[in-house]
């Protein structure tokens, strides 16, 4: 057993139902971990004298939070980073998809794999659902890097049959083929786990989307993730593809591809009837604020969905995005609402971290695991050490309550601040 010290700082309620009160903070905490579980929290002085014996870890240097939950990040986009001036389909064109080709070499994507991980390592992100590449030995190479880095991911094989380039094509027997030996090889392999991923309606067909649905009742606990309501011009091209379809999510849902375990990226352009179905399914919203802003995709609508009831977490949708962190996400999330105006819906440093840690782990079945540091759940956690002499430190040092550090957080903190990253109890940074 180890006792870590640390000021702690977590989200077990939900904000957009209980304000501020979902923070839970020890500002002098001590949390007791045995196995990778956590076994005790409180004040130090309360869980210390309980357990005199144990190693104590003292990080009072920093501010110990739960390991961040990035709900789309995109595997073959690292290096498509800061493709500015574009709207989603050029940015597309001209980016992202020549980059997914060269994965079709496995050492090249054995070499972004290795990079990819290692950026969500150092963002403090211990938790992805994960956009994989359109290859099969690149997912094998991926899966097999994911499995090494300790991380939680749950990932699968991007497929598309129109719309594309060519070489990023496969019809929908050959999806169906290599995605049942994905799963056997890698669903529930440690902390793996296998998403059906049709890139998005407009590149898959009804075909397509029939097989992504024999594909999801494979085996148990199969996730589902694509695109969706990104640009007004995407969806104007899904609803002309898709005769009758009362509206871009219902491309899925006529096939059975919306439910509880789905997870939807970016909806920034939803129709009354799409939030509520959202609503009645329990699927996600995965809300990519940097993307949304670098493609010039509009501002996600928050305050609807949260009246709708349709549920969101954040996604950082590297490449488009701007970088992993999602304190960065957060902010900017933050920002677009502010922007709204009364359309918005103003957030506040308690939403940010909840949108960032606990939301995601909920969209992603994990929340019973992961996603606070509860008592019970694994220790999946980041020590965010702000730099000696920066900006971060000082302002840190003189926040009036612990909100107004989480605020002082999000506006400032980047990877480099990220000092210690556990999953499972298991240190990988």
């Amino acid at each position: 057993m180890t006792l870590y010290r640390a000021t702690v700082m977590d989200t077990p309620g939900d904000p957009f139902r209980d304000g501020v009160g979902a923070l839970a903070v020890e500002s002098d905490g001590g949390l007791l971990v045995r196995d990778g579980v956590i076994a005790a929290r409180g004040t130090f002085a309360g869980v210390s004298a309980a357990h005199p014996q144990e190693d104590v870890i003292d990080l009072r240097a920093g501010v110990l939070l739960p390991g961040m939950v990035d709900t789309h990040v995109h595997y073959p986009q690292i290096r498509a980073i800061a493709g500015l001036g574009m709207p989603l389909l050029d940015w597309l064109e001209k980016c992202a998809l020549p980059e997914e080709s060269r994965l079709a070499d496995e050492a090249y994507a054995e070499a972004v794999a290795s990079e990819f991980l290692a950026g969500l390592i150092g963002a403090g992100t211990t938790t992805a659902l994960v956009f994989g590449a359109h290859f099969a030995t690149a997912m094998e190479v991926f899966f097999a890097a994911a499995e090494r880095s300790g991380l939680r991911i749950t990932a699968g094989q991007v497929l598309s049959d129109r719309g594309l380039r060519p070489d990023l094509l496969i019809t929908p027997e050959v999806a169906l083929s290599e995605g049942r030996k994905l799963v056997e090889r890698w669903h529930g392999q440690g902390r793996l786990r296998y998403a059906v991923t049709p890139r998005f309606s407009l590149s898959a067909s009804e075909s397509m989307l029939d097989a992504c649905a024999e594909l999801l009742q494979t085996t148990e606990e199969m996730w589902f993730t694509s695109h969706m309501n990104e640009n007004t011009i995407e969806v104007a091209q899904v609803i002309h593809l898709f005769a009758g379809a009362e509206h871009y999510l219902d491309s899925y849902y006529r096939h059975g591809l919306v439910t509880e375990r789905s997870v939807f990226a970016h909806n920034v352009h939803p129709a009354d009837d799409e939030l509520d179905l959202l609503a009645a399914t329990r699927a996600w919203i995965a809300h990519c604020p940097t993307s949304n802003a670098a493609l010039g995709s509009g501002l996600f609508p928050l305050r609807r969905h949260v009246e709708h009831g349709a549920q969101v977490a954040l996604g950082s949708d590297v490449g488009a995005g701007t970088g992993f962190s999602l304190f960065k996400e957060g902010l900017q999330a933050y920002f677009m609402q502010q922007l709204l105006g009364p359309a918005g819906l103003p957030l506040d440093p308690v939403h940010l971290l909840y949108l960032c840690t606990r939301a995601g782990a909920r969209a992603l079945g994990l929340d019973s695991r992961v996603g606070d540091l509860a008592v019970g759940k694994e220790f999946d956690a980041v020590w965010l050490r702000p730099t000696q002499g920066s900006t971060l430190a000082t302002v840190l040092r003189h926040a009036g309550s612990p909100v107004d550090a989480l605020a002082k957080i999000f506006a400032l903190a980047c990877p480099a601040d990220i000092a210690s990253v556990w999953v499972g109890g298991d240190p990988i940074r």
